[in-house]
């Protein structure tokens, strides 16, 4: 269940320790893959679902007068990509559905997950990525989403952002570009993500400065969702996947935690935006056949992209 790495930084960090019994709470000692107090999104109204990783209830909060329409809030099933692709997709025939994604978490678990929509675009293969940054650009996943609706105007449209979610795009601070050039990271940090470092206290960037990037993640991705709800008919709610802990308590162990770590159910981890926002006419929504696009990526490929976005210890 953990690599030696993982094990040396929790006798050397009791910090994981009672991360790690926090985790038995809420996940009922292994016996919950996925938080049962979610929803399931297919079965909520919406005919554009898009998703922005990562993005707090009270992110989206301070800033939802930039966007048209009317904020509320639900519960995810997940703490992480994977537990919200789990508790949302397993085993489901979702067919009326195309999911455009700029994260490849459901290619790395697709036998996991065996999941069928009417098609998935994977915006994160090769004319997707940027190399430079380590992560999809909003502006392209916008893009393909609009040549989406295009090619399937009959169909609901899951459109999965990367951003808010590390990296961070404008941000000029080094540790959290740190993770993408293993040549300049000491021992102690090799693999280890902006959150781990908070974690682990090997970093001295502050609080205050991980937010500030953060948001700011968020902003950068307004402009693309907004072109969205501008374009695409029906009604589209702009979600998340699940929030992220940025040093506040965890349950029922008290001890700050960072990052979105998984089978940890807190309100800052799951409590998420559900912003409506209706654009006439709604879309006749017919269920087709599933035919992926499959075009093989070389899984060294896939484990460095999701490393670049922060998949790591």
């Amino acid at each position: 269940m953990y690599s030696l790495a993982q094990i040396r930084r929790g006798l050397s960090n009791p910090a994981l320790f009672l991360r790690e019994a926090n985790r038995l709470f809420h996940r009922r000692l292994y016996f919950h893959t996925y938080n049962r107090s979610g929803i399931d999104i297919f079965d909520e109204d919406w005919d554009n679902l898009i998703l922005l990783d990562g993005c707090r209830y009270d992110m989206l909060e301070e800033r939802y007068k930039k966007l048209p329409g009317e904020l509320g809030y639900r519960y995810s099933r997940g703490s992480t990509t994977v537990e919200f692709l789990r508790g949302n997709m397993s085993n489901r025939k979702l067919t009326d559905t195309v999911y455009i994604t700029a994260n490849p978490q459901l290619y790395m678990n697709k036998e996991n997950i065996n999941v069928e929509f009417h098609r998935v675009i994977d915006v994160w293969k090769e004319d997707g990525w940027d190399e430079e940054v380590g992560t999809v650009f909003p502006e392209t996943v916008a893009d393909w989403a609009l040549d989406a609706y295009e090619r399937f105007p009959n169909k609901r449209l899951l459109i999965h952002f990367i951003q808010p979610h590390y990296p961070f795009i404008e941000s000029s601070m080094k540790e959290d570009k740190g993770h993408l050039d293993k040549a300049h990271l000491d021992d102690a940090d090799q693999g280890l993500s902006l959150w781990s470092k908070k974690m682990l206290g090997n970093t001295e960037i502050t609080k205050e400065e991980i937010w500030e990037a953060y948001t700011e993640n968020l902003e950068r991705a307004f402009p693309s969702v907004k072109k969205l709800m501008s374009e695409l008919n029906g009604r589209t709610v702009v979600t998340s996947d699940h929030g992220n802990m940025v040093g506040e308590p965890s349950y029922p162990i008290p001890i700050r935690d960072w990052g979105h770590p998984a089978g940890i159910y807190t309100e800052k981890l799951t409590k998420v935006p559900w912003h409506i926002y209706e654009k006439n006419p709604r879309r006749e929504i017919i269920t087709g056949e599933s035919k992926r696009e499959e075009q093989k990526v070389p899984e060294e490929t896939v484990e460095n992209r999701l490393e670049d976005l922060g998949y790591v210890s």
